[in-house]
């Protein structure tokens, strides 16, 4: 059995940590490269969303994020870029209400 009260993000924290100490890309190059990598692999909601911050940190934007879905479409193909697309869109909105949520609970606290 799995040990530790999170072991799969625990995991997933290990195996990222340990493929950022092997790269010398400057963040915003990073946050590009993995997103193109997610999009390759067709991954869900939760796997863009967890790189929302580390982009907004970085001051990747929107349009670099277009400009790599549209560098890898011809690769990847239309229906997985189609998908990135959408699911980008998606981890955005739930980014989006998690913040306003925190913000209304904040406003709440103070009145």
């Amino acid at each position: 059995m799995a040990r530790g009260e999170t072991p799969v993000a625990d995991t997933i924290l290990d195996i990222t940590a340990a493929s950022l100490a092997r790269t010398e890309l400057d963040d915003r190059v990073l946050i590009l490269v993995r997103l193109a990598a997610l999009a390759a692999v067709d991954a869900p909601v939760a796997s863009y969303l967890l790189h929302i911050g580390a982009a907004a940190e970085a001051e990747v934007t929107l349009d670099d994020a277009e400009d790599v879905l549209c560098a890898i479409a011809s690769i990847v193909g239309t229906p997985r870029t189609a998908a990135a697309a959408g699911r980008i869109t998606e981890a955005l909105s739930v980014a989006m209400t998690a913040i306003a949520d925190a913000v209304e609970a904040g406003e709440d606290d103070e009145a």
